[in-house]
């Protein structure tokens, strides 16, 4: 027998063992993974799987070329490595158990706000930032976005209020329980106000930078928000994100970076495929 006749014999025979139940547990384990992979993009968790997957090629590496010590150091490390996942990865963890119980890990979260709805959200969060910074009444605003907040927001009130800017003035009136505190912004409602926010350790940050913007910039080292903060001092706007700011923004400015926290295309999920064949079957019935 010719090899060009025994190859495609073989693979013939390979198919024949692989039955629906393996493709099927294939698919799981691949959206799985992807899901997984898609709740930590973006987040500071990324940089540390990647430095566990860095870990890994070393201690291979070390397998293969016999290097008996630090292959025995990297086996001791990576034993740790595991006893410490679940602390350095508990906000993930918890945010993963949390969309299990809600039946959000396969499907993706809907939110029903339209551009329109967007932009309207945009223009009134622009607009009390102004009126605000013209009479230096101090305020912080977190901007909530893959990333959950419900640890922050359990510091404060619970509100679930519609964004307006006459509400924002209100919750950040001088001498009112809720002035100093952080507001928490989910989709188009105030969630909550009045929450506590981790202050930043960075060191050689300007003298003019008070508690606000400190802790602006300490939420933003932890998550993916976006947080706003009106000076009380001088009056500037600022945004936080990714552990940077952003001072001296004009409403044209302000608007222009906090717009993709509201509007952005939608992605397509599992549900939405679904939801696809089942309207297209309908159609050809």
């Amino acid at each position: 027998m010719t090899t060009d006749m025994v190859f495609p014999a073989k693979m013939f025979g390979l198919a024949s063992t692989i039955r629906p139940a393996d493709i099927l547990e294939i698919l799981l384990v691949a959206i799985i993974f992807y899901k997984l992979y898609a709740m930590i993009e973006g987040t500071r968790a990324i940089t540390l799987v990647k430095g566990i997957l860095v870990l890994f090629m070393i201690n291979f590496f070390c397998n293969v070329f016999q290097l008996n010590l630090l292959s025995w150091i990297f086996e001791r490390f990576m034993t740790w490595t595991f006893i410490l996942f679940p602390i350095v990865f508990q906000p993930e963890l918890r945010r993963t158990l949390e969309r299990l119980g809600q039946g959000k890990f396969l499907f993706a979260e809907r939110t029903s706000m339209d551009v329109a709805e967007a932009n309207k959200v945009v223009d009134e969060l622009v607009k009390a930032s102004k009126a605000l910074s013209a009479t230096k009444t101090g305020a912080l605003m977190v901007i909530e976005r893959k990333m959950g907040l419900n640890d922050v927001s359990d510091t404060g009130i619970k509100l679930d209020a519609m964004i307006t800017a006459e509400l924002v003035g209100n919750i950040f009136f001088v001498n009112t329980p809720l002035h100093d505190g952080a507001a928490i912004i989910r989709g188009k409602r105030i969630y909550a106000a009045g929450c506590l926010l981790p202050l930043t350790e960075k060191t050689g940050l300007s003298k003019e930078l008070g508690t606000r913007h400190r802790a602006a910039i300490g939420i933003s080292e932890q998550c993916d928000a976006l947080v706003l903060v009106v000076s009380e001092e001088t009056g500037t706007i600022s945004i936080a994100e990714n552990g940077k700011l952003t001072r001296h923004l004009d409403g044209e400015k302000l608007a222009k970076m906090i717009r993709p926290a509201f509007v952005h295309p939608q992605k397509n999920s599992i549900g939405d495929f679904f939801t696809k064949w089942r309207k297209h079957d309908a159609g050809t019935d």
